[in-house]
Formats: structure tokens, C-alpha cells, sequence
């Protein structure tokens, strides 16, 4: 009974909108596998730096993404400097931010730090992009089941 009220409901709203904001092709082609394995009625959007992604959201605040997955390491603005222009601007600070990164390799120290400034900064969570494909899909549809069980609540 439970099930069936999910999948109604589920099939009454919009697909879920993803945003992913990402330069690398390899990272972008291992996102979408993961979303392909993950069953959300789900339609995704993709730019590939820092100034794309910041133009998409404000020409488009009338139809803002459910959850943005924001890669740290961009051309032209980082993921950082973005977190923290979305986080200050009316129109898309309601918009959870999945943070993605590969770029630590030096502590568990420095990481640790810098997951909290990215916390404190407003990031939802964050994904290092591992190398165990099953453990980073099920971490990012772990974040998008958390969006859509929330978008189901409002609803109702």
C-alpha cells in the first residue's frame, strides 16, 4: 500500500530537475551512468563551468532546479566561489547543493576542514568522486531520494 501511494505519487509530479554543474567529460559520463542505475522519474541539465551555471539560474528562476550537484573544480568560476553566490542570492538559496569533488589526496585533515567551511557555506553534502562506482551511485541517489522525498511532502 505504501509502495503504490510512492509510485502515485511519484508519477502525479514533474520529474525531479538535476542540475549538474561539471567541466569534466569522465566525471559527467560517470554521473550519468549512476543516474541511469538510479529508478527517479528524473530530467537532467548539465553546464560545464562556473559562469554557465550562475547564467542558468538566473535566466531561469522561474524554473529553478530541484537539487544542484556542483563539482569544485570549474574553469572560469569554482564550485566554491558559485556555492557561495548561490547561497547569497534570494531566488537560489532554497536550491540544495550536493557538492562533488576528487580533489583531495593530501589528509583526511584537510578534507575534514573543508567539508565543513562547504557545510557552513550552505552545501546540503558532500560526494567525493570515488573510484567504487557503486559507492558513489548509491551516496548521490541516497541525496536524491532525500529531494524527492521532500518534494512529495509538499505536495501533500
Amino acid at each position: 500500500m505504501i509502495l503504490q501511494a510512492h509510485m502515485i505519487a511519484t508519477q502525479l509530479i514533474e520529474p525531479l530537475h538535476i542540475l549538474l554543474a561539471e567541466d569534466d567529460i569522465d566525471d559527467y559520463f560517470f554521473f550519468s551512468k549512476a543516474l541511469k542505475e538510479i529508478d527517479i522519474h528524473k530530467k537532467v541539465t548539465r553546464v560545464s563551468d562556473g559562469e554557465e551555471l550562475m547564467k542558468y539560474l538566473f535566466e531561469n528562476v522561474q524554473n529553478l532546479p530541484h537539487v544542484l550537484f556542483l563539482d569544485l573544480s570549474m574553469p572560469r568560476k569554482t564550485g566554491i566561489e558559485c556555492l557561495a553566490e548561490i547561497e547569497t542570492h534570494k531566488a537560489t538559496i532554497n536550491i540544495p547543493v550536493i557538492v562533488l569533488t576528487t580533489s583531495f589526496t593530501q589528509s583526511e585533515h584537510v578534507e575534514h576542514n573543508l567539508k565543513g567551511i562547504l557545510l557552513d557555506m550552505g552545501a546540503e553534502k558532500f560526494i567525493r568522486k570515488s573510484g567504487d562506482f557503486n559507492q558513489y551511485k548509491e551516496s548521490i541517489h541516497i541525496e536524491l531520494m532525500k529531494v524527492h522525498q521532500k518534494r512529495i511532502s509538499l505536495t501533500n
